[in-house]
């Protein structure tokens, strides 16, 4: 991974990705792809499933190098990653999963992390014994504790209910506010999206490609009903007619 500019945290261009299926077919996800992040603020990448989106956090954190392409990042870049799932590991306490993941942090640190995503009292506690959205909090501790410069979460409130998702992305957004920490979010949930996100980066066709790209214009907290409804429906219009 090589230099990027000084303005820019992120720089990604896939020339290729493809998969082999079982049946021995050949399926392009992504092609001729192009995607840059500039420091500070929070993107949204929107899409149906199987638009690509998980393989290009995968791609982004290294975690997939089989593609034609390049990931452009700046020197000692951190990157903090939240799943899916919690991927906590369940015979290690709270306290030891921030731990391992950040093993140089302060201990004072890591507490003040989880008390301001509300796991502050469950340290000594077992994954096993956390509820789910304990457990989602404790996945976001642990990308927090190594203090990322590049934060990159693939659906961290899915299967939760509604109340319960918009809390935990309340608590997320303070955190990268305070951190400064530029965010990669990717979701499903349109009215995530524009609640959340500086910038939102719409995903249609296959193989997949960018189809739009909008600014949300407005603060978070000043945030209206009437503004929102009317980019979730441009949102809703361009991925509609480019569904395939």
């Amino acid at each position: 991974m090589s230099l990027a500019g000084d303005s820019k945290q992120l720089e990604v261009f896939i020339k290729r990705k493809a998969f082999r299926a079982a049946t021995g077919e050949v399926r392009e996800v992504l092609r001729d792809f192009t995607l840059t992040l500039d420091v500070g603020k929070i993107y949204a990448l929107v899409g149906p499933s199987g638009y690509g989106k998980t393989t290009l956090l995968r791609i982004i954190i290294g975690l997939d190098r089989d593609f034609e392409g390049r990931v452009t990042l700046p020197p000692e870049t951190k990157i903090g990653m939240v799943f899916q799932e919690p991927r906590l590991l369940p015979w290690r306490s709270v306290l030891d999963n921030l731990k391992l993941a950040a093993p140089q942090a302060n201990e004072v640190d890591l507490v003040k992390i989880a008390d301001d995503l509300g796991v502050g009292d469950h340290l000594r506690n077992f994954p096993g014994e956390l509820s789910l959205g304990q457990a989602r909090r404790v996945a976001l501790a642990r990308a927090f504790a190594i203090k990322p410069n590049l934060l990159v979460l693939d659906e961290p409130f899915v299967s939760l209910d509604a109340v319960l998702a918009r809390r935990l992305a309340d608590e997320l957004v303070a955190l990268v506010e305070q951190t400064q920490v530029t965010t990669l979010l990717v979701t499903h949930d349109i009215d995530e999206a524009v609640r959340l996100a500086d910038h939102i980066i719409l995903l249609g066709h296959r193989p997949a490609e960018i189809v739009g790209n909008i600014d949300v214009t407005l603060p978070r907290r000043a945030m209206t009903a009437d503004y929102a409804a009317k980019t979730k429906g441009e949102i809703g219009a361009i991925l509609a007619e480019n569904a395939v």
